[in-house]
């Protein structure tokens, strides 16, 4: 028993010392387009943080789903975060899984490329709404008669730059459209795409609905501001993803990393070369193929095309 465990952990541990090899390779060829779409992260908190300034309360605006949903309530508020903060650990969990599992469709890196470009792509969108018009927010702390409803005005550049845990927590006036629906549908998305589990999948939706419930019931957003996620965030990824290059499938055995122009050109060049000699550019492919009159037969066997003279 000992021996099996040692075995299997020592398996474990190639497994995990090859993939940090692979993506650290990748790392290096794509770093630039992680550390920007990580810097914009923080380019649209700030933003959010800059709107609160100019947030100012007002009678809740009538709302559809505040009539079909009752309201949580202060005391009940967290059920939304919860949930969100489940959605997000179990995805950055699941896009590390190559590094263990032996199922493996996916680079963690180049997921995470395509998912910060959805991310930053919707998230640019959602600065210029909520910059264009500000509505007074329904949230219990952005009310009429709150402290935290208005921010004085910033001493100076760095009080807005250096945003605080609970500036993040406690905003108002980023509304349209909702950040919280923007990640949960950018993570759905990208696991209904490169995900394996058909139950999973179907959860995620579910829980996606949820969380879209539990916006409007503990109302952090209008209903609005949901719906409007919904449709931009899908549209969105869908453009996005027609522009960037497919994520190479693991699950065929193909080569780690992708070539570069130098060995693509190489390739080309054998390839080609093969071609014109008669040969197979499978590798695999053994079989003797006999050329007759310029022409390979698909089966590898010789093929007579000389018609005898005189009709016969």
């Amino acid at each position: 028993m000992n021996l099996y465990i040692g075995r299997e952990a020592s398996k474990l541990w190639k497994r995990f010392c090859a993939e940090i090899s692979t993506e650290i390779s990748l790392l290096i060829e794509n770093w630039k387009y992680l550390l920007g779409g990580l810097i914009f992260q923080y380019i649209h908190g700030v933003a959010a943080r800059g709107v609160h300034y100019i947030h100012r309360p007002g009678p809740i605006l009538q709302d559809v789903g505040f009539f079909v949903l009752p309201e949580l309530g202060q005391d009940k508020a967290y059920l939304s975060e919860t949930l969100f903060t489940f959605l997000f650990l179990s995805f950055v969990a699941w896009s590390f899984h190559p590094f263990i599992l032996k199922s493996k469709r996916i680079y963690t890196v180049l997921l995470w490329c395509r998912v910060l470009a959805f991310l930053v792509g919707c998230q640019i969108l959602r600065i210029l709404t909520f910059y264009s018009t500000q509505l007074p927010g329904p949230n219990y702390h952005c009310r009429e008669g709150s402290r935290l409803a208005t921010l004085p005005p910033p001493d100076n550049a760095y009080e807005v730059l250096l945003m605080n845990f609970r500036g993040v927590l406690y905003g108002c006036g980023d509304l349209i459209f909702s950040s919280h629906m923007i990640f949960t549908l950018v993570f759905v998305r990208s696991y209904q795409k490169y995900g394996t589990q058909r139950f999973i999948k179907q959860l995620a939706w579910l829980l996606a609905v949820t969380q879209s419930l539990l916006i409007i019931a503990s109302r952090k957003h209008y209903t609005v501001d949901v719906v409007v996620a919904w449709y931009t965030v899908n549209l969105v990824v869908f453009f996005v993803d027609k522009k960037l290059p497919e994520l190479p499938d693991r699950t065929n055995g193909t080569a780690l990393l992708p070539l570069s122009t130098k060995e693509r050109d190489t390739k080309t060049r054998d390839e080609s070369h093969k071609l014109l000699n008669g040969n197979s550019v499978d590798p695999t492919d053994r079989r003797q193929r006999t050329q007759v009159n310029g022409k390979i037969p698909e089966d590898g066997n010789a093929v007579h095309v000389n018609t005898t003279m005189n009709g016969a």
